[in-house]
């Protein structure tokens, strides 16, 4: 898709990170934005900054709420304008111990990554197909969603989940001139792991799990804040976009991994 001035994009997860850095990148080209976030205080900086640019409205949304995200839907399209750019990216991290999940966490993960996508998808899809205007959707995923990683078992399964919806959608909805791509980033420098620590589920863990738990935080954000810039990776995704690719990588990291991976699967294949 080329033609993207002057269109509406609805962006979850708008307000910080990987979000905001495609919403710059979107505004720089003359989309109008729709950003939807938990972060109040985020949103309000964000249209603050990009209202300069294009128009922007904003809604303070939890995606694993489809009422919520319905009422969001129509107050964005009404302020707006019809939506024919979706970016189902809010996300949240969930590396924990699989001896000690709980329903509570599944549910708060799988919700956020997994479902958030389809509710995503369910609220807006329908609109963009009736209006017949073309149309473009991407979901943020993980590399963690390639080839399992040490992200855990929790993560792997919800971004594995948005990786497969993803590319059923890419070839399902050719036809309707809706394309899709999914994002799936190496190491980014954002705050996803202190957001996502703050707010997720409390595990009954012992004193000295706590304290792997804390170091392990620390390790990784340590590790994110020598990757890619979110507002590089907004250049990243608005280039597929125009070239309608698939796969959105932002580095070479899974390169190996998911290399082993396919070796496996096709090494398990039987003879012909």
């Amino acid at each position: 898709m080329t033609d993207i001035a002057g269109r509406s994009a609805f962006i979850t997860g708008g307000a910080n990170g990987i979000g905001l850095g495609i919403a710059r990148q979107l505004a720089a080209a003359g989309v109008k934005l729709g950003l939807a976030d938990l972060d109040a205080d985020a949103l309000v900086r964000a249209k603050a900054e990009l209202g300069e640019r294009v128009p922007v409205t904003t809604a303070v949304l939890d995606v694993r709420d489809r009422d919520a995200y319905a009422r969001a839907a129509d107050a964005v399209e009404a302020a707006i304008g019809p939506v024919s750019l979706l970016f189902n990216n809010a996300g949240v991290s969930g590396a924990f111990p699989v001896a000690k999940l709980t329903y509570d966490m599944w549910d708060w993960v799988i919700g956020i990554n997994l479902y958030g996508v389809i509710n995503g998808i369910q609220t807006f899809l329908p609109r963009m197909i009736e209006r017949g205007q073309g149309a473009y959707i991407v979901n943020t995923a993980s590399g963690a969603g390639l080839a399992a990683t040490a992200s855990g078992t929790l993560y792997c399964t919800s971004k594995f989940g948005v990786v497969g919806l993803s590319e059923a959608l890419h070839h399902e909805l050719a036809p309707a001139n809706v394309g899709v791509s999914v994002l799936c980033p190496g190491p980014v420098a954002t705050d996803l792991l202190k957001h996502s620590a703050d707010a997720r589920p409390k595990a009954d863990l012992s004193a000295e799990e706590r304290a792997r738990a804390a170091d392990r935080v620390a390790m990784m954000s340590d590790f994110l804040k020598q990757g890619v810039t979110p507002d590089e990776v907004g250049q990243m995704v608005l280039a597929a976009i125009r070239e309608d690719r698939l796969f959105i990588h932002t580095d070479r990291i899974m390169a190996e991994a998911v290399i082993a991976r396919s070796a496996a699967i096709l090494a398990a294949v039987p003879a012909a």
